[in-house]
């Protein structure tokens, strides 16, 4: 059993769902990035995205964009983006890490060598955003020959002809697109969750984690109230940015002040069942 399908399998016996905050690789520098990502199963993240930095990151917004630039400009990479995981791995061994980003990137690593290097590294999944299910089995089938779960986006627009061709192949959990547009832009109406989240597992026994317009605590309950994961991104990208200096430097309690965002997220996560 992967990490992913182990995790997931934890949560449901506990009767909760999953938080899965996403920070990006070297934002806003290597060093604070690393100590994000160390200190976030901590902090209640159960599993973690971790995005790749990519020039032209068409599904997100500008939270998320600006992310991706402050990481270019520290040197940030698909290869840093591994190394991280590596070095995760020599304390946690247990918490999933799914990377998320763009084609582009693996291309340039090359797909076999990425999939080679990605599982060595210790990551679990793969969120490729801009790589439709008809052009897929170029990554996908290496990536399951080093198995690697191959997480697929599904969105308010997916009607139920093409569900089924977006979830063949697909492994670890369903990234239910909360919105219509890019991250971080606005938020989903719990009643419009309510019945998309149905309909699409009419299509799938996989997990099903709500990303894209997940902002707040509250809304982080209402997710795993009708799904089985919140994913929060640009909340936590806000805050990381609001706290830089003038030059866009990490001030002594960055990591402190994100962290305790995602203390406050997991435990409307955990409590969200139980109100309900």
């Amino acid at each position: 059993m992967s990490r992913i399908a182990r995790r997931f399998a934890e949560l449901k016996a506990e009767g909760r769902g999953a938080l899965m905050p996403f920070i990006e690789a070297y934002d806003p520098d290597p060093a604070t990035s690393m100590a994000l990502l160390r200190g976030l199963p901590g902090a209640g993240a159960d599993l973690i995205e971790l995005g790749v930095p990519f020039t032209d990151p068409m599904a997100d917004g500008p939270t998320v964009q600006g992310a991706g630039q402050r990481a270019l400009k520290a040197g940030g990479s698909l290869a840093g983006a591994l190394a991280m995981v590596r070095d995760f791995r020599r304390e946690d061994e247990d918490t999933p890490i799914v990377l998320m980003g763009y084609l582009n990137p693996i291309l340039a690593y090359g797909i076999d060598r990425f999939c080679l290097d990605a599982s060595s590294s210790g990551v679990d999944g793969l969120i490729v955003v801009d790589l439709p299910p008809e052009e897929a089995d170029e990554l996908a089938i290496p990536a399951r020959a080093q198995l690697l779960d191959m997480i697929r986006l599904v969105a308010p627009t997916t009607d139920e002809a093409r569900l089924p061709k977006v979830l063949a192949g697909t492994s670890g959990f369903i990234y239910y697109v909360a919105i219509t547009g890019v991250t971080g832009t606005h938020s989903a109406a719990k009643d419009t969750l309510a019945t998309a989240i149905p309909r699409v597992r009419k299509f799938t026994d996989l997990p099903i984690a709500i990303g894209f317009g997940v902002r707040t605590p509250q809304q982080a309950a209402e997710a795993v109230q009708v799904a089985d994961g919140a994913v929060v991104a640009s909340a936590l990208i806000d805050t990381l940015a609001r706290s830089l200096d003038e030059q866009g430097r990490a001030k002594p309690d960055t990591v402190r002040k994100v962290l305790d965002q995602v203390r406050d997220l997991a435990e409307a996560v955990r409590g969200a069942r139980v109100a309900a």
